[in-house]
């Protein structure tokens, strides 16, 4: 690193490292952007670390069926190098996933653990459709992590025949149902363990609201998944050992949550079994809703609130263009179906500004858990049963056995590799409302410090921590994460 002082300068100086994702071509690269104390027009930023708000969980993505197939098709030295690039020591170090249970709209067709009406003991549950490829991705990240990782499994919908409607798609679990729906669960994390995979946490449904009746779905309110909660799933993983089992809640749009938090944390009855609760991004591409996720927290501070799901939706993705994921042209489902009241809710944005204005507001607003969907995608942004379009940080070419990291994944990496579990969010003191950031001090005492400048004009940084200063140019339109050593 180069400093430019004088020597009485330099013993006060902060010592920090710098790296830094950007428009003009910075993927996660160690930099020297160190300034002389007298520059102009510095932005002052204060750290607290005696100032300790939530511990993180950790950051991550989602195992699909759609990404274990995609890796199956490529070169072993290809796939190897995109696990590697997310679970290994030189790579992201994700420390948070998420998996589906039976089907979802990234996997390759409609499938259920438990096809057989009327099986109430689910004498025929079986988990062979993940053997071919979602449960290898699963263990060979495994292999690769030095640190490990936490997985969080949802289903999209209850077996058919469990369901109002007999469908994949839509209709509510018949309460008759619920001890079988609930075995379910506990027949699952048993399939699974003896597969060498223990699973940490579930949530009882993927996006409860449902999707428009679009793909794998089940509608459950507030009350009905509190009531299985309380009354069934955890009662049932209680009695069969597993009580530490994170269940958490809700799994849909954040400006839900007022809603649901009022349900589930009703009393100590109501919050018993609930571990936390998961939230999606999907109801704006620029507002991450501070007010409600700092509602959620105020409602039961001691647990859980993790971000299980956000992707690039209704896109497909651009090939090897690292300039379109830094422009505002992306949009998603509500640019074309949002209520004429939501529409400003969903003008066009630019991926990398969403991932890192989304992440930071999380994390300045008590989330401590933050997990991407779908890890790998390819050209056309699937495959997946519906041709449900989407974006990936990692796009490949199978065909071609080619592979492309967009600026997604180095965004990400920004906090998965540099935030570890166990970190405490600690206080920051910012003064410029163009510039986004959050802090956390991570258990072996380092502190790393994420600044977003999402706007043309590089920045010029003061960075204090107990009266010692580093001074530090972040670029126009980049992310940056600086770590202080302990």
């Amino acid at each position: 690193m180069i400093f430019i002082m004088s020597c009485n300068e330099e013993s006060n100086q902060l010592k920090v490292e710098v790296y830094e994702t950007s428009a003009i071509g910075n993927k996660l690269k160690k930099v020297d952007v160190f300034l002389n104390s007298k520059e102009n027009d510095l932005v002052n930023i204060e750290l607290f670390p005696e100032k300790e708000y939530q511990t993180i969980t950790g950051f991550g993505g989602s195992f699909t069926e759609s990404s274990a197939y995609l890796l199956n098709k490529l070169s072993e030295e290809n796939r190897n190098i995109i696990l590697e690039a997310y679970f290994g020591e030189s790579g992201a170090k994700y420390s948070l996933t998420r998996t589906h249970i039976s089907s979802c709209d990234f996997s390759l067709s409609n499938y259920t653990y438990a096809p057989i009406e009327g099986d109430l003991n689910l004498e025929h549950f079986s988990i062979d459709e993940d053997r071919d490829d979602l449960i290898p991705m699963i263990k060979d990240a495994m292999k690769i992590s030095k640190d490990g990782f936490n997985i969080i499994a949802s289903p999209w919908t209850a077996p058919p025949w469990m369901k109002d409607n007999k469908a994949y798609v839509g209709g509510k679990l018949l309460s008759e149902y619920y001890d079988t729906f609930a075995l379910f669960f506990d027949k699952y994390l048993d399939a699974y363990k003896a597969e060498g995979i223990d699973v940490w946490g579930l949530t009882p449904v993927n996006e409860p609201h449902g999707n428009g009746n679009n793909w794998e779905s089940m509608h459950f309110s507030p009350e009905e998944e509190t009531d299985f909660v309380q009354n069934h799933l955890g009662p049932k993983l209680e009695a069969n050992g597993k009580g530490d089992i994170k269940i958490l809640g809700y799994d849909q749009n954040r400006a839900g949550l007022k809603e649901w938090v009022d349900v589930m944390y009703k009393d100590e009855a109501s919050s018993k079994y609930y571990s936390g609760t998961a939230i999606h991004w999907y109801e704006s591409t620029y507002d991450y809703f501070p007010e409600d996720l700092q509602y959620a927290h105020k409602k039961s501070p001691e647990k859980y609130l993790i971000e299980t799901e956000g992707c690039v939706d209704s896109e497909i993705p651009k090939w090897q263009d690292d300039k379109w994921y830094w422009s505002k042209e992306a949009t998603d489902w509500g640019w074309d179906w949002a209520p004429d009241e939501q529409k400003h809710l969903h003008p066009k944005y630019a991926p990398v500004n969403r991932y890192a204005r989304d992440i930071i507001g999380c994390l300045n607003n008590w989330v401590d858990g933050w997990i991407d969907w779908n890890m790998v995608l390819d050209k056309q942004g699937g495959p997946n049963w519906f041709e449900n379009w989407c974006v990936a940080p990692v796009i490949v070419d199978p065909e071609n056995d080619e592979v492309y990291f967009t600026p997604i994944y180095y965004t990400l990496a920004h906090f998965s590799k540099y935030i570890r579990p166990g970190a405490k969010v600690i206080e920051v003191k910012n003064p410029d409302e163009t510039l986004m950031i959050t802090a956390a001090k991570n258990p072996d005492g380092t502190i790393a410090v994420v600044v977003f400048n999402e706007g043309e004009t590089p920045k010029n940084l003061n960075l204090t921590l107990n009266g010692i200063s580093a001074f530090i140019q972040i670029s126009g339109q980049a992310i940056q994460t600086i770590i202080i050593p302990n």
